[in-house]
């Protein structure tokens, strides 16, 4: 598996392109190149590799399901517990992540089909589901975004 391709998949959350290149899923999704994409992670070790995470917070980040949070440097994580994705997810350790859909437009299987390299379907399939909720961190406090 190359993980500068482009891959259609169920996350934990929605239907997403996932892949380590960055630009090219900025491309797809027509915005600037070097805009930042969430990154999901297969485990805290990896997270620790990315950014450091604030003590008073670890908890929140081990336990949390179905969650991103933008951590102080701006980067955007999460870590994810669903099985089926994770199987996915830990063969590459992280990847940049985005809903599979047009800026501002509902998810179109047939619009994302034509934008990937490789299509990877589990046993649920493919389906828009509710996104992540968001928080962003910060040394003395938490916000709730989405």
């Amino acid at each position: 598996m190359n993980p500068n391709k482009v891959y259609l998949t169920q996350t934990d959350t929605t239907v997403g392109f996932l892949s380590q290149n960055r630009a090219e899923l900025n491309k797809i999704k027509n915005r600037p190149l070097h805009q930042p994409v969430l990154r999901e992670v297969d485990s805290l070790k990896t997270l620790k590799e990315f950014a450091r995470v604030p003590d008073k917070y670890k908890k929140m980040i081990r336990r949390a399901k179905k969650t991103t949070f933008i951590f102080p440097n701006g980067e955007s994580y999460r870590v994810v517990k669903d099985e089926r994705h994770l199987e996915f997810l830990r063969k590459f350790k992280w990847m940049y992540s985005t809903s599979a859909n047009q800026h501002g437009k509902k998810f179109d299987l047939i619009w994302a089909r034509e934008q990937v390299d490789i299509i990877v379907e589990d046993s649920r399939g493919l389906f828009e589901g509710k996104a992540s909720s968001i928080f962003k961190l910060s040394r003395d406090r938490i916000k709730r975004i989405r």
